[in-house]
């Protein structure tokens, strides 16, 4: 035995006699919620959403580092690129800010590129010395041996550099920066306050918005002195650099270090003000002061009682990581755009108040398809922050006359199709979740699905680009605008229905109710698909339903299906499946789809079923409708199994897209789905095959009265993915769905499951979950 090993055995031997058992042990080694979040998870090739930095749940202050050296899609950071560029404060959809980067020696200005770091100021890094993990970030800078540690507030980013021993060591601010989205700066200021406060602005404007980020940095020890550049030209020992016309434009202080010296830096934002931004700063930490370990506890403890509202037991360590890694990504993207005291900036560039600052205004890019995913998650587990959602949509209502489809930076961005916001509204309602204007919200979403859209006066567009035509002859002609957008729009309607039937609207309830079946105008019996129409009813020749949109690059109005073809679209029917199927037939229906799952083997990214992209991401819970359910538990398995991975590398094959993916992930391993969203007015949850022996929800007792609701899969394992039998609260179950009540009274449902598929189970005609068409 080494010496080592004699070490440990006698460290756990005097502990298991200090406890008198060896259980204290085992207290110590459990981990918690948080310990099996992976921030690195899914780095390449990722969003400029998806950083491994710190951030609080929807923070405004999403801090981490970019080293991609241009703007796109995929900017921010990649995993594979070895040096880094700086730290970023905002991560947000269309949306940037500036880089803070620690630097010794020469001055250099520029970042430099990927391949070629010493032609700028970015730093090369090694992978081992880089640790990731909620509300906190470190890496070490090797070209100037710095260590640079980040953590955050919801509004306030905290960052720990560690230098060496430099006379000329730096703190640089770069404000002209790959993002997102290619933003333009039209014009920034930066000004030196003190020897340990600067302050400044950054107008930006992009294709999708316009804004003003103001911000506010301090640092804990005075620097000697404060520069800028503009264009090519540097300044030194100045008070002010300022610069317009999207100009390279930047600011540094200036330091001698001692070795293993710390500089703290604080920063806080608005956009609203630069007093506003100190005001965050001052407000959120307050209580800190410059603690840097206290904020990275606070921000470590607040994920861990989120994501601690579901417990699971049993399952890998893989699924546990992959399945607390998705539930973090739920809450990270979308971003809280209201400051401390609710002051906020909305889409005409009017400083606004909220009655309540507790209840944030967010922003984030479309909700297209969130009914799939995060609507029903968050609904469940933090109905609060659902309501929070709902008071949101209503405020920017309230401001701009229409709901924001894709509220980036409070502005009316109309990216994507549709508007189901709609869905996510009356889902919270139809649930219980109440706690807004209930006929306001009404008369909003009722707007949305009646005045067709237009340009509006603030800029940007509101309102469906093609109700018109919908309107007036019940379906999107190819002449006008995407056919898929007819079943997008019907599916809202059957929402506006939902809500009116609720409410004793009887007349409205008739009205949309009757347009929600046009989806039905688009599909062709003769080809069994949903088919591009002309204005004069007849079908677009050409057709084949495996081709893809054709559209411009970048461009989401693509030509008659949005991101995705017939094939796909054509099961596009959340609130009747049971319709669609008496459309396709029953045989064709499940030989058709279970077709489209094999050809989509092994990822589940093709041309038949692709749940990288929202169209289709309810494709495995159809069958629980076509009195398939065997296949629904084994499709969803596959997917959970081989679409989602670990690691930077293997994360997703797809886009993760602000926490939809996640979503999906944690709702169908714990084994529920709403295919409708839960938007019916007595909505349901239907059973997938969960990937754990045990799942207890913690529900929210503000809302659901029942305090926890728990699932139990006995004899699950990798291969066991069939249910055999099931109960709810004692009683026989022989469907493959239940009422949404139900689980908010509290309760147990258990699964027994197995190898082989029990087809006679939730298989009887009537088990189906209901559907439009009775």
């Amino acid at each position: 035995m080494s010496g080592k090993s004699a070490s440990l055995l006698l460290a756990v031997s005097m502990l298991s006699l200090t406890a008198g058992n060896s259980s204290s042990l085992l207290a110590v080694e459990k981990k918690q919620p948080v310990d099996w979040v992976d921030p690195m998870l899914g780095t390449v090739s990722s969003r400029w959403m998806l950083y491994p930095g710190p951030s609080m749940p929807f923070g405004m202050v999403k801090l981490s580092p970019d080293n991609t050296e241009k703007s796109g899609l995929d900017a921010g950071y990649e995993y594979t690129i070895e040096s880094i560029a700086g730290f970023g404060c905002v991560h947000s959809w269309g949306m940037g800010s500036f880089l803070t980067m620690p630097t010794t020696g020469r001055l250099k200005v520029v970042p430099g590129s990927e391949n070629e770091p010493d032609k700028g100021y970015r730093s090369r890094f090694s992978h081992d010395k880089e640790t990731a993990s909620p509300g906190y970030y470190g890496v070490t800078l090797e070209d100037y041996d710095i260590r640079a540690e980040l953590t955050a507030t919801t509004r306030v980013g905290f960052q720990r550099y560690t230098f060496p021993e430099a006379d000329k060591a730096r703190i640089l601010f770069d404000f002209r920066i790959p993002e997102g989205h290619r933003i333009k700066v039209v014009k920034a200021r930066i000004n030196k306050v003190s020897d340990t406060e600067i302050e400044g602005y950054a107008q930006r404007s992009s294709r999708w918005n316009e804004y003003t980020l103001y911000f506010v940095a301090r640092l804990d020890k005075p620097f000697k002195s404060f520069g800028g550049w503009a264009g090519e030209k540097i300044y030194r020992d100045i008070d002010e650099i300022s610069g317009q016309d999207d100009i390279d434009i930047g600011a540094f202080v200036s330091y001698s270090t001692d070795e293993d010296e710390v500089i703290k830096i604080q920063t806080g934002i608005s956009l609203v003000s630069v007093e506003q931004a100190r005001l965050n700063l001052e407000t959120e930490m307050s209580e800190f002061g410059w603690d840097f370990e206290a904020v990275r506890d606070d921000a470590r403890n607040t994920w861990n009682e989120l994501l601690g509202k579901i417990e699971v037991e049993g399952g890998t360590e893989e699924q546990k990581i992959k399945f607390y890694t998705n539930l973090y990504r739920s809450y990270c993207a979308r971003t809280i755009w209201s400051d401390v005291n609710g002051k906020y900036m909305d889409m005409c560039e009017k400083t606004r108040q909220l009655k309540d600052p507790d209840s944030p205004v967010y922003g984030c890019d479309a909700f297209w398809n969130t009914f799939w995913n995060l609507n029903q998650l968050w609904a469940l587990i933090t109905p609060d922050i659902a309501n929070k959602w709902v008071k949101s949509l209503l405020e920017i209502n309230d401001r701009g006359g229409w709901l924001p489809k894709g509220p980036g930076g409070i502005e009316y961005s109309s990216i994507m199709v549709a508007s189901h916001e709609i869905s996510l509204i009356v889902s919270a309602y139809q649930k219980g979740i109440r706690d807004f204007d209930i006929e306001k919200a009404y008369e909003a979403i009722k707007h949305m699905q009646t005045e067709p859209g237009r340009s509006h006066e603030c800029g940007g567009w509101v309102g469906n680009h093609q109700l018109k035509s919908y309107k007036e002859i019940g379906y999107v002609p190819a002449e006008r605008g995407p056919v898929s957008n007819t079943l997008e729009y019907a599916y809202d309607d059957w929402c506006v229905a939902q809500m009116a039937g609720a409410l004793g609207k009887d007349n409205d309830y008739e009205y949309f109710m009757k347009r929600a079946e046009s989806y039905k105008n688009v599909f062709d019996p003769e080809v069994g698909y949903a088919r591009p129409k002309h204005t004069d009813g007849s079908w677009v020749q050409g057709f084949d339903p495996l081709v893809k949109a054709v559209g411009k690059e970048d461009d989401f109005q693509t030509k008659d299906f949005v991101e995705g073809n017939s094939w796909q679209y054509t099961w596009f029917a959340p609130h009747d499946v049971r319709g669609l199927i008496n459309l396709i037939g029953r045989e064709e229906f499940n030989r058709r789809l279970t077709k489209g799952f094999e050809k989509a083997r092994p990822n589940f990214v093709s041309h038949y079923v692709n749940h990288s992209n929202q169209p289709n991401m309810q494709a495995a819970y159809l069958f629980n409708f076509s009195s398939a359910p065997w296949l629904t538990q084994k499709w969803v398995r596959e997917i959970m199994e081989n679409y989602y991975g670990t690691g930077p590398v293997h994360g997703y094959p797809g886009d993760e897209d602000q926490g939809q993916m996640g979503a999906w992930y944690v709702m169908s391993a714990i084994g529920l789905f709403e295919m409708d969203g839960g938007a019916a007015t007595e909505p349901t949850y239907e059973i997938g095959s969960p990937i754990f022996d045990k799942v207890t929800i913690h529900l929210d007792n503000r809302y659901y009265k029942g305090g926890k609701f728990v699932i139990e899969a006995k004899n699950n394992s990798k291969e066991n993915v069939y249910i055999q039998s099931a109960t709810l609260d004692g009683k026989t179950l022989n469907k493959p769905w239940f009422y949404h009540r139900q689980l908010a009274d509290g309760g147990k449902l258990i699964l027994q499951m197995g190898q082989e598929p029990n087809k006679k189970w939730g298989s009887a005609p009537g088990a189906a979950p209901p559907s439009m068409t009775k």
